[in-house]
């Protein structure tokens, strides 16, 4: 009997110890052949789908409504008044002149405003009156954008490349030039030293070429800023795809040779300043920048070494034809007296005119081809991989009023800029989350029930913005299984504040190893709260107040979608 007892428990206990150790060689061997990156992301998925799952979001009913086929040309320039004079004029006679951030800011990027300055007080005349000069401080693509538009129409133009000019002329915009350069200023691509070492082993010299080159195989991460609003943004697209094809840049060899350096550029940054933010957290190798804006700033010397490219950034002056004679002529006397010894010496200590011994070999381009190539630039840079967008509204009872109905406005208006094979979901939250559109292709149909739920949104309760963030990086996720290549990003648009559910401490890891770029807009909003949750994956945090959410959103969507 005894005999028989120890058998059954000998048989018991290897059969617990078959059990134990099969369990623990799946439990130990269940991640094996799976990088880091994948079981991170994986372990991320279980707990967003945890959570939504809790959350349990109910599903609206499709609401559609006809879309606009036909450009309904809305105003999508903000007021004048939101870009800053930085020089004020000091007689009655005067023209007023649109400069560049680089020229027209503070400390070593006022060079503009301390000349301007001088040449009010230097007792200048035209027809017997006292005359002077008014800076105000607009991005060369908006500054374009205005001319274009007719909606304010400077007396002159300085953007910071000729492009902006050669544009406006193949739009049939006449622009006389008053200066062909009143500085000069060079584009370049910032490398890591240990970028540059190791590129330099590897093709010998350091040029556009070699690191177009590198970046298509994967060497290294790039980024740049977008095409359509950044002067050295656009130098580096028509530069890239004359590296392909120097005489026809948007010849089908470069059209393929862009796509392969596309596929392996991490980041296009919708502004300088959001680049900038990415470059100081270190996870770009290399992005692009002038050299003055480079010299001036010591942490970028430490850093990063400086290779030129392109075309000259040459600060040109423009005025229209139907400017006043009499301030086209102070015009050309400001041009003069800017171009005096004095003046050229402040600029050079500025960082402008640097001698770098870089000869420009880039093939002259007419306006038309830099349009076209914004045109390819928005079709071909996601390389035709398509992007899977959820966006997410904020209903809360804080958005009551114009905050809400300026959400709406600028959401249908920007629809128009989201490219028809991209991939887009809508959700909203107050104290609960609604689906109201399910990710789905961006076809004619899909972006009726778009419209349709925009349109129908209304505000009460309270603010659960990160369950609202959840739900949709959950869509995103499911979505992703069906697209495996595709790109993910988000787009909250809310006030900032939150009062239920999750929080920020609750979904900043996953969201993180995910990778979704979150960004935000903010309506009347409390800015830093939106800003952190944009830094988790560097994507941009705009302050859109009711007058230029409209411009914002479409350079956005632009640069994004």
């Amino acid at each position: 009997m005894k005999n028989s007892q120890k058998s059954i428990l000998a048989i018991g206990g290897i059969g617990i110890l078959v059990f134990v150790s099969a369990f623990g060689g799946i439990f130990l061997t269940r991640n094996l052949g799976k990088t880091a990156k994948t079981v991170n992301m994986e372990e991320a998925s279980a707990v967003i789908e945890r959570y939504a799952k809790k959350i349990g979001a109910t599903q609206a009913e499709v609401i559609k409504s006809a879309v606009e086929l036909a450009d309904t040309q809305v105003d999508e320039l903000p007021d004048i008044d939101k870009n800053e004079v930085t020089i004020q004029p000091v007689t009655k006679l005067y023209a007023e002149i649109f400069s560049t951030y680089e020229k027209c800011g503070k400390g070593k990027n006022g060079w503009m405003n301390e000349v301007a300055e001088k040449f009010n007080q230097a007792g200048y005349e035209v027809d017997g009156q006292p005359v002077s000069v008014m800076i105000r401080n607009v991005a060369s693509g908006l500054g374009m954008d205005y001319i274009s538009t007719g909606k304010y129409v400077p007396d002159g133009y300085s953007p910071s490349n000729d492009f902006w000019g050669k544009m406006l002329l193949a739009d049939g915009i006449f622009m006389e030039e008053i200066s062909s350069g009143l500085v000069n200023n060079t584009a370049g691509i910032l490398l890591s030293k240990d970028t540059q070492e190791k590129l330099t082993k590897r093709y010998g010299s350091i040029n556009l070429k070699t690191i177009v080159e590198a970046t298509a195989g994967g060497e290294f991460a790039m980024g740049y800023t977008n095409p359509n609003a950044s002067a050295t943004g656009l130098n580096f697209l028509i530069s890239t795809l004359q590296t392909y094809n120097a005489k026809e840049p948007l010849s089908e060899e470069s059209v393929e040779g862009f796509q392969a350096f596309q596929t392996n550029v991490p980041f296009v940054a919708y502004t300088t300043e959001q680049m900038s933010k990415a470059a100081e957290t270190g996870s770009l190798d290399g992005f692009i920048m002038e050299y003055q804006t480079y010299i001036n700033d010591p942490g970028l010397t430490r850093k990063y070494q400086f290779t030129p490219f392109g075309f000259l950034h040459t600060n040109p002056l423009y005025t229209t034809r139907d400017t006043d004679v009499r301030k086209k002529e102070i015009l050309k006397l400001f041009s003069e007296f800017s171009a005096n010894e004095e003046n050229q010496r402040l600029a050079a200590e500025y960082g402008f005119n640097a001698d770098l011994n870089y000869i420009v070999e880039q093939a002259e381009v007419d306006g038309d081809t830099l349009l076209s190539a914004q045109e390819l630039w928005k079709k071909e840079k996601d390389s035709g991989k398509p992007i899977l967008a959820v966006f997410v509204a904020d209903v809360s009872g804080s958005m009551d009023g114009e905050p809400l109905n300026s959400l709406k406005t600028s959401l249908i208006n920007g629809m128009k800029y989201i490219n028809t094979n991209n991939y887009i979901g809508l959700v909203s939250y107050s104290d609960e989350v609604v689906i109201h559109v399910p990710v789905g292709e961006f076809n004619l149909n899909h972006q009726s029930a778009f419209k349709g739920a925009v349109e129908n949104l209304s505000a009460a309760g309270g603010t659960a913005t990160f369950d609202g963030i959840i739900v949709a990086a959950d869509m995103l996720i499911q979505a992703k299984e069906q697209y495996p290549d595709a790109k993910l990003m988000m787009f909250v648009l809310s006030d900032g504040e939150t009062n239920r559910g999750y929080s920020l401490k609750d979904i900043q890891n996953p969201i993180d190893a995910l990778n979704i770029p979150i960004y935000t807009i903010g309506y009347n909003a409390d800015l830093p709260a939106l800003e952190s949750i944009s830094a988790i994956n560097e994507a941009a945090s705009i302050n859109a107040d009711s007058d230029d959410v409209i411009y914002k959103l479409k350079n956005l969507f632009n640069s994004s979608l």
